[in-house]
């Protein structure tokens, strides 16, 4: 492949307010790039809608917190707003945080951090949204739903709503070295 510039969109902060920008900047570069595949992180179903209407040809995929992340035996996206988002033509999967789940509780029980949690932190030296569009990545490809191989794009953000953007090509998540960043769409230049 010859060289290639392709621009990347700063934000001046991190947060939900980048969030329609963040979309419209990834559809538009998974349109130019072909990509069949856009993956969404979304706690009350407000991100899934709003990717839903950007949409044309690409699938949906929404992804959840895991039941019990804010409260025990919850699950955060109420049921009804889950059902609209499928019956709108988005995949919506709920599922252990790649980067976060059993090394979470040696954490919490033993002081311990573990090494999910450390590559946790490692990925968000580029900032939260990077951190969680790669996680989203590996947990979508676990649950069957994005291929891995093929360039997908993930988004993820700092807070609510998102501010991140990359072209991935995603690797489940007992495979994470071979998960690859392949362009960075958008993302906040500073954050805290």
């Amino acid at each position: 492949m010859p060289e290639q510039t392709v621009p990347c969109t700063y934000f001046a902060q991190a947060g939900p307010d980048n969030t329609d920008r963040a979309l419209e900047l990834a559809f538009g570069r998974a349109r130019a790039l072909g990509i069949g595949h856009v993956v969404v992180p979304s706690t009350t179903g407000a991100t899934g809608r709003k990717a839903l209407q950007l949409r044309r040809d690409e699938q949906v995929v929404v992804v959840t917190h895991s039941a019990g992340f804010v409260r025990p035996n919850q699950q955060e996206m109420p049921a009804d707003v889950r059902q609209e988002l499928i019956a709108a033509g988005a995949q919506v999967i709920t599922c252990q945080h790649a980067l976060g789940g059993v090394g979470r509780a040696v954490r919490r029980k033993l002081g311990s951090y573990q090494i999910d949690e450390i590559i946790a932190f490692t990925l968000r030296t580029m900032c939260q949204g990077v951190k969680v569009a790669c996680e989203l990545a590996l947990m979508a490809a676990d649950c069957g739903a994005i291929p891995v191989g093929p360039e997908i794009v993930s988004l993820g953000g700092t807070g609510g709503g998102v501010d991140a953007a990359l072209v991935v090509r995603a690797a489940n998540a007992q495979d994470l070295f071979d998960l690859r960043v392949l362009e960075l769409i958008c993302k906040p230049r500073c954050w805290e």
